[in-house]
């Protein structure tokens, strides 16, 4: 029953974005705020997908800040990067330089604002990726990253990338770290299963702090799910949204 649950929504998810996709082009004529609100759309239908087709939803642990901040999340299936777009609407992602060449997707992504972050490391692209974050969140736009650099699987608590320390100092910004367990319901390899994905706010870290304390504590908190303190320990307000 599973398998035939992710068949219809990897069908209906993926076959109703080419369209979306496709007519981004003509939604970016309408300018910024409706291009991103075409954008947010996009999320929404994967979450309404995700609900009613596949059984997965999502649970949320804290909340995020009113206004801009900066946003490390833990990253361990495609889930995220939809459901954070939708529920801090239409922030600016950091994203991997190979997503912006993708035909049409990569054109729309970066109409968006996204932040494109080169993995070869050179000084210009470290300093024009910072450059277009500080200006988004001066915007009032919130900044997601995802640190680790790639997706991982439940339990992994692999070594921070260097750029989050600089992206940090550069947005001058309040930094929440997010843990998720979205592998349990969508793994980097196997089938998807229908659950619950939790998202777990950390408390907001202010800026200005040393690097070696701000990549500790976003670790730590980053990986609060894989090993969460016993049930009745640091309960905090959930929701559980669909």
């Amino acid at each position: 029953m599973e398998r035939l649950r992710e068949l219809i929504f990897k069908t209906a998810f993926f076959g109703g974005s080419v369209p979306i996709v496709l007519l981004a082009p003509v939604a970016a004529w309408f300018g910024e705020r409706f291009f991103r609100s075409w954008v947010v759309g996009w999320t929404r239908y994967h979450g309404w997908c995700a609900r009613t087709l596949m059984g997965i939803h999502t649970r949320f642990d804290g909340q995020p800040l009113p206004g801009a901040a900066l946003y490390a999340a833990k990253h361990q299936s495609f889930y995220e990067t939809f459901e954070l777009v939708r529920l801090l609407d239409a922030p600016a992602v950091v994203m991997r330089q190979e997503y912006a060449r993708i035909p049409f997707w990569g054109w729309a992504a970066r109409r968006y604002g996204i932040i494109v972050i080169d993995r070869s490391g050179s000084a210009s692209a470290l300093r024009q990726m910072m450059r277009e974050a500080k200006a988004a969140g001066a915007a009032g736009r919130p900044v997601v990253i995802f640190p680790e650099g790639t997706r991982g699987a439940i339990g992994d608590a692999p070594p921070l990338q260097a750029g989050l320390a600089g992206l940090y100092r550069a947005v001058g910004l309040p930094l929440v770290p997010i843990a998720l367990d979205s592998a349990r319901v969508w793994p980097k390899v196997g089938p998807m299963h229908s659950g619950v994905v939790t998202f777990r706010f950390g408390e907001a870290i202010p800026a200005g702090l040393p690097r070696e304390q701000i990549e500790a504590r976003v670790h730590a908190e980053m990986n609060y799910l894989n090993n969460p303190p016993p049930e009745g320990e640091g309960d905090r307000a959930c929701a559980v949204e669909g």
